[in-house]
């Protein structure tokens, strides 16, 4: 029998001083959860983000080896969490239990990579260049490794309850950086935050971590602003709507000390089809292309929202076989009422356009039926904003376009988090100004494949250009996630005793550095 008592977590306790106003609701009929959730006041939100401040230099001071430990502990304990913990997590978001036992592996799994990646060292990005007397290339013994901002806000997301949420990716990145993080749990998950913050707890308990290095917070919009603008706080994650993710942003440069924001936000993600794509097999290709749009009930960030079809003799027979593989799929739940009426508005928004015809979807009630629309070519070269526009849901746009008008088309599109291209080699040779026209627009770039499904390992790209993200040099996914939250430092003339371990020339972690310019 899991126990909730909706109280925030503060440096290692439970606090309940705001008032009990929160409910967790069923995403399907609405019923609240029996325990209320108390939103926490501005000194909680304060006492929340100076506890992480207390031990940022203790916890950032730990070796490598040791936060891989705690890394490897949270993991342990979220998947030793029992069937009632993903009973209660598709209650509030109702999400199939298929999902999310793979959700969960994937929590622990990224958790367990940033483990490997503090043991392999190189996040560290040790530089050293010892002292040079000679005249043509004198300098002194400078050596330079990266530590950890210092405390960091996560965001928990709405679409992936345990994998971008209060364990999630930030949450991981930021701990293996050696950063502790206060995490502001999303509305619609207070049960799950609670039970996974209880699972960090134990791994904190158990690998003897500073108690202050994970904190939790319930709350809505105003907690949200109190965090961003608690001064110890270094640097936020977010994963959610562009306008939350702008207001987070602004609020963040206008502090006295402005810290950054790495905010993943709106794509539309281009699906660019090519005649090759669709000459033999225009059916298996629609079939293909609506099951991602509609995967999750389309509430992945990574939806393809925008289908740009060239024109062929085969385009007439591929859109009537993609407007019969839209109608064939059943309406789906989506996470959250809220998420509904959105999604609703959004499909209004879209079908009330001059230049915009519907091709599929069913009226819907409390669950979301998938849409396809068709928009003008000269809308979209016309610069429409609302085509431009991320709907949330199972929902696309396609639009019909002559080869020649393909540049104008790539190049009118806003920064995207990926750009897919379905169609043969040879024309994907041909397109050799379009692939570089499609660098500077998404930060993954996919050929004949589907980008719904982001894998979590080394060369992933999880980021874009703006609205895609907020800072396009990172990634919220794969590896390189850590370096959103660490800064170089460099010492000069130093003893050896008193370097950084990863520093000294005994090399006691037994790194791969870059020493006078070569890697040993």
């Amino acid at each position: 029998m899991l126990t909730v008592l909706g109280h925030n977590y503060i440096g290692g306790t439970r606090s309940a001083a705001g008032p009990a106003v929160l409910s967790s609701r069923s995403a399907t009929g609405g019923a609240s959860h029996p325990t209320p959730f108390h939103t926490a006041t501005r000194q909680e939100v304060l006492a929340a983000a100076d506890s992480a401040d207390a031990v940022a230099v203790e916890y950032g001071a730990l070796a490598p080896s040791q936060r891989a430990t705690f890394l490897e502990a949270i993991a342990a304990e979220i998947d030793a969490l029992d069937a009632t913990f993903i009973t209660e997590v598709a209650r509030e978001t109702a999400l199939p239990i298929a999902r999310l036992v793979g959700e969960r592996a994937r929590t622990s799994s990224q958790l367990r990579l940033f483990a490997e990646i503090l043991r392999r060292g190189d996040c560290l990005g040790v530089r050293i260049d010892r002292a040079c007397t000679d005249p043509a290339a004198s300098r002194p013994d400078v050596r330079q490794y990266r530590i950890g901002v210092g405390s960091v806000a996560v965001f928990g997301a709405s679409n992936f309850p345990l994998a971008f949420s209060v364990a999630g990716g930030d949450t991981a990145s930021a701990l293996a950086a050696g950063c502790p993080v206060v995490v502001k749990a999303h509305p619609a998950h207070l049960v799950t935050s609670e039970i996974v913050a209880d699972a960090i707890l134990r791994a904190v308990r158990r690998t003897g971590m500073p108690a202050g290095v994970f904190n939790l917070l319930y709350g809505g919009h105003e907690v949200s602003g109190w965090l961003v603008l608690a001064q110890p706080i270094r640097a936020v994650g977010f994963t959610g709507s562009l306008q939350g993710g702008r207001a987070l942003c602004d609020l963040a440069a206008a502090r006295a000390e402005p810290i950054p924001v790495f905010a993943e936000m709106a794509s539309i993600n281009p699906v660019i089809v090519l005649p090759g794509a669709i000459a033999e097999h225009p059916q298996e290709v629609a079939q293909a292309l609506a099951a991602s749009v509609v995967l999750g009930c389309g509430q992945f960030c990574t939806k393809p929202g925008l289908v740009l079809l060239l024109r062929s003799p085969h385009t007439s027979r591929f859109i009537e076989c993609l407007q019969q593989a839209f109608a064939s799929q059943a309406a789906q739940p989506m996470l959250h009422g809220g998420m509904l009426i959105n999604y609703r508005s959004g499909i209004e928004r879209l079908a009330g356009l001059p230049h915009v015809i519907k091709l599929a979807g069913a009226a819907f009630d409390n669950q979301a039926a998938p849409h396809l629309f068709q928009a003008s070519s000269e809308a979209w070269l016309g610069g429409d904003e609302i085509l431009q526009e991320e709907i949330f849901g199972p929902a696309t746009v396609l639009i019909e376009l002559d080869a020649c008008d393909l540049p104008a088309a790539v190049a009118a599109l806003r920064g995207q988090l990926t750009i897919s291209v379905l169609g043969q080699p040879d024309e994907l040779e041909a397109q050799r100004g379009l692939i570089t026209q499609l660098e500077r627009k998404a930060g993954r770039l996919l050929f004949n494949a589907y980008p719904t499904g982001v894998a979590v390992c080394d060369a992933m790209v999880h980021g874009g250009p703006y609205p895609a993200t907020s800072d396009a040099r990172a990634t919220s996914v794969g590896s390189l996630a850590i370096e959103r939250f660490l800064r170089p430092v460099c010492y000069q003339n130093y003893p050896q005793a008193s370097l950084p371990p990863a520093l000294q020339d005994s090399n006691p972690l037994g790194l791969r550095r870059l020493v006078d310019g070569v890697y040993i």
